[in-house]
């Protein structure tokens, strides 16, 4: 299959649609890719057909407002992206005034950020405006938007479960969360375990975990499947994975993040195997914030980054 489709690319490559589809999987949705496009939404779902016609494949399995891409689809993003990316980084490379750009960036993020790709894009960065400096501040979701709705910062990363029609939003990383319970819980090492087990036992969550919050899905979660346990809650990741790991109870937390807990037995995986929801982190803006050259070249570059990787690759997957 991926001869074929690298065959396409090479042979009958129609940018257009490859771009439309590249924001459409960064967008996870045709309405806000055809805003973005500044196009219409029947112009965005056409090119996406004339793409699926032209490649002899489906690449989105579409249910209501909801869609996910199929293998295919996902193996064009990742060559697309891999395009996009080094000819948007060559452009960059042959400006010889990247270098002269002076000035700072003052950019909002929620705490742990744990991403490969990420780190390389700031080491990226650096190499090409050696002369921008970057400040960073970490603080909850709610006050990242709050200060961006303001025009105060540069840029945000952090979780928007409420769009604004003021912000610009594009997703970064998307993080599948999964239930876990720490080496001291009496649950730990419990093979066998069903969602019943789980439903009176105290719950370490995060102080965003209610309802109209960033992570108001994990209290839907709870309400539908009658948890009557304490909650336990604090607003840092790390403090929650803290106290899951002492015992106080059992939570929620992203895969990817508790890998190596895992590896090292600080923590056990609790039902159910296919765990609870995705939260996505989203790089944030003002739409009517003037930028200047430093900070278009920020989030320029951060576009270009995200359209290279994959969100699998984003998490180091």
């Amino acid at each position: 299959m991926r001869t074929d489709i690298t065959q396409f690319l090479n042979d009958r490559l129609d940018w257009n649609l490859l771009r439309t589809f590249l924001v459409i999987m960064q967008e996870r949705s045709l309405s806000r890719a055809a805003a973005r496009l500044y196009v219409t939404q029947p112009a965005v779902s056409q090119a996406l057909r004339r793409l699926e016609e032209a490649l002899e494949r489906k690449l989105i399995e579409r249910r209501g407002p909801y869609f996910a891409p199929t293998q295919a689809g996902e193996e064009v993003f990742r060559i697309a992206s891999e395009i996009y990316g080094h000819i948007s980084w060559l452009e960059t490379e042959l400006d010889d005034a990247a270098g002269d750009i002076t000035g700072s960036i003052r950019l909002l993020m929620v705490s742990r950020i744990e991403s490969p790709v990420y780190d390389e894009f700031l080491a990226d960065f650096h190499r090409a405006y050696p002369r921008i400096d970057l400040q960073i501040e970490v603080m909850r979701s709610s006050e990242i938007i709050s200060q961006l709705l303001e025009k105060i910062s540069t840029a945000g990363l952090g979780l928007y479960h409420v769009p604004n029609d003021k912000l610009e939003m594009r997703c970064f990383l998307r993080q599948h969360y999964a239930m876990y319970c720490g080496r001291h819980h009496r649950l730990y090492g419990r093979t066998s375990l069903a969602m019943e087990d789980l439903l009176a036992e105290n719950f370490v969550s995060f102080t965003s975990d209610q309802i109209g919050d960033s992570l108001s899905p994990l209290t839907v979660f709870r309400d539908q499947k009658g948890f009557t346990g304490r909650i336990v809650a604090s607003s840092s990741l790390d403090e929650v994975r803290r106290l899951i790991f002492a015992g106080y109870g059992i939570g929620c937390l992203p895969e990817h993040i508790v890998r190596d807990d895992i590896a090292r037995q600080c923590l056990w995986r609790l039902p159910p195997d296919d765990g609870l929801i995705d939260v996505e982190v989203f790089l944030l803006w003002h739409r009517a914030r003037c930028m200047n050259a430093v900070e278009q070249a920020f989030l320029d570059a951060m576009e270009r980054c995200m359209r290279r990787y994959s969100f699998a690759q984003r998490l180091g997957n």
